[in-house]
């Protein structure tokens, strides 16, 4: 007889899927410092350089709890 085997991790709700890019070391660490500067991590300030954009270009995010309208 066997058992049924189990994912005992827990689900990931509410959570968007992982984002990655490539970018030289050297744009990264500007980054780092811009972010570091406007005390924020550098997830979240990539995030808000991008709605800001956005925003600029006159679009808007419309979905989850960060949403952004024009």
């Amino acid at each position: 007889m066997s058992t049924v085997k189990r994912d005992v991790r827990p689900p990931k709700s509410g959570k968007s899927p992982a984002f990655q890019m490539r970018i030289t070391p050297e744009l990264k660490a500007q980054f780092e410092v811009a972010a570091k500067d406007a005390g924020m991590s550098l997830g979240n300030w990539l995030k808000t350089l991008g709605r800001k954009e956005l925003a600029r270009l006159k679009r808007g995010i419309h979905k989850g709890k960060d949403s952004v309208t024009l």
